[in-house]
């Protein structure tokens, strides 16, 4: 193994696993989810920043996946909150672009009428539900600060399906101006950690805090560390299952080079083949 390539002690890691946590952000999906756990009345200030109508509170639920699927396959939303209304919100923290975000937010929407359905609600109970992407960059490329979709009729645009279903996708790199004050300095945060409202003042508070937050600080680093020796994992495997590929097109160039030699018997034993596995190649050649 080269220097390059040497692995880490663990004490390395657990030095770098701290060092990335002093850096984190609110944008940070860590970080997000966990101040927005800790404190719904940030939760529910941003949503009402976003959808411009007061709430009178909500509740956070840890993050927790949704499965349905007998072999586990579910999802797990960032922050998954309820007003006193029964109305949900979903916020998903997108630091990245990704083409399917739309399809994404198809996926989310279904997999919470599912798991509302599952525990004996009707068609008719099924909740107003909000899916809220904070998007780093412009995911329309329109310029639009705000996206907001509902269904709505082609042929009669003022007809709504009225399935209470919606889906708003924030941009902070947004460069129209038809939104408030407010929401661009939370867009300011957004994209430097810093703004000058009462929730901007919140939140720094809540990342300043978070950096002294031993509980955190130890669960990142753990799942840090986890993942690292699960990458180290990964290329141990890659490097053997690269080993057994090179051994196999070995053993193919030398049987390639025998089909048409006569079978020693000391070249079938070099080679690794069978007689039998040899005749057979042969004969499909």
């Amino acid at each position: 193994m080269s220097t390059k390539e040497q692995r880490k002690t663990p004490e390395q890691i657990r030095e770098e696993a701290e060092r990335q946590y002093l850096k984190l952000r609110f944008t940070d999906d860590f970080l997000f989810c966990k101040i927005m756990e800790d404190r719904p009345d940030i939760a529910r200030d941003l949503v009402e920043l976003i959808l411009n109508r007061k709430i009178s509170k909500v509740v956070v639920k840890k993050q927790e996946p949704i499965e349905i699927t007998s072999d586990g396959r579910g999802i797990r939303l960032d922050v998954y909150a309820e007003d006193e209304e029964n109305t949900i919100y979903d916020l998903e923290m997108q630091t990245t672009i990704h083409t399917e975000l739309g399809k994404r937010s198809r996926y989310y929407q279904g997999m919470i009428d599912l798991d509302i359905m599952k525990r004996g609600y009707k068609y008719d109970e099924l909740r107003k539900t909000y899916i809220i992407f904070l998007c780093m960059k412009d995911p329309f490329g329109r310029g639009k600060h705000i996206y907001s979709f509902e269904n709505r009729c082609i042929e009669e645009n003022e007809v709504t399906l009225g399935d209470e279903t919606y889906k708003i996708f924030l941009n902070a790199s947004g460069t129209d101006d038809a939104v408030s004050e407010n929401l661009l300095d939370f867009f300011r945060v957004m994209r430097t950690g810093e703004g000058n409202t009462d929730l901007a003042r919140k939140i720094q508070g809540e990342v300043d805090r978070a950096r002294r937050h031993e509980e955190w600080r130890t669960e990142y680093m753990t799942l840090f560390m986890r993942d690292q020796e699960m990458k180290e994992l990964g290329r141990k495997e890659g490097r053997a299952e690269g080993r057994a590929e090179g051994i196999e097109e070995g053993r193919a160039g030398i049987l390639r080079n025998m089909l048409n030699a006569e079978l020693d018997e000391e070249i079938i034993q070099k080679s690794g083949f069978t007689r039998d596995e040899i005749k057979q190649i042969q004969s499909e050649k």
